[in-house]
């Protein structure tokens, strides 16, 4: 029987999460080591995370639906099935692979998002110059961000923020839409493989999943009130500081 202590935490690590995920990312920066705390194994607390947070990624997404557009000129829909698929595919891969490697690479995949959002315009203006960056390149990188958010998510809303302003040229705050909907997608169909591998512990998934639906409500509408600067601080801050504990945790 879980207890009640652990429910609350669960719901508190839920409804912070679902804020994070809703504003700029990484929300299983919050949920993660809750529930590895409480011990679960990684793999299972990476499963009933990723179930836990669904609703709020879905309800963020809702919120947001009306500003969603083509990004580089690709439909979003068309992003959003890449996404799907990769996501099965991602998620498959956990369930079948062991995750200390990924374990280690996982920094440097949140250090490379941290530095191209810290660049931020000015790395978009200087590629635009060199290089011509077209929907293959998107769609590509659009895959691989679908795979890591199956078989992970650390942190992926944050590599989305940084790729898409990398490749698109679009400001954090009008990613808000596009980068909602793909997490949610992506957290979509790893749920479905992580519920037929029997990797959720419902009882701690149940009281997340409820504060991370309040957290993605909240943050999603008080996302749509904050100015440009504000976001980019805040996504700043939070891939700073998910980077530095996942390097901690790996190399440590």
């Amino acid at each position: 029987m879980i207890e009640l202590a652990a429910i609350a935490l669960a719901a508190g690590a839920g409804l912070i999460g679902g804020a994070m995920n809703a504003l700029a990312g990484g929300g299983t920066f919050a949920t993660l080591p809750v529930l590895i705390a409480l011990g679960l194994p990684a793999n299972t607390a990476n499963a009933t995370s990723n179930v836990a947070l669904l609703p709020g990624a879905a309800t963020s997404a809702w919120a947001f639906r009306d500003e969603l557009g083509p990004v580089a000129g690709i439909d979003v829909r068309v992003l959003a099935g890449i996404t799907f698929v990769a996501g099965l595919a991602g998620s498959a891969l956990l369930v079948m692979t062991p995750t200390r490697a990924f374990d280690l690479i996982i920094p440097w995949l949140l250090l490379f998002a941290f530095v191209a959002m810290l660049l931020g315009k000015t790395a978009a203006d200087w590629l635009a110059q060199r290089v011509t960056i077209g929907a293959r390149t998107l769609v590509v990188m659009q895959t691989l961000l679908g795979i890591y958010g199956g078989y992970f998510g650390g942190g992926v809303g944050l590599m989305t923020t940084a790729l898409y302003g990398l490749l698109a040229g679009i400001t954090p705050r009008a990613l808000f839409a596009p980068r909602t909907l793909m997490l949610a997608v992506a957290n979509a169909a790893a749920a479905i493989v992580f519920i037929w591998a029997g990797l959720i512990v419902w009882g701690l998934c149940a009281a997340m999943l409820v504060g991370g639906l309040l957290g993605g409500w909240l943050g999603a509408h008080a996302g749509k009130r904050l100015p440009a600067p504000a976001v980019r601080i805040w996504t700043l801050l939070v891939t700073a500081a998910t980077t530095a504990v996942f390097f901690w945790r790996a190399y440590a």
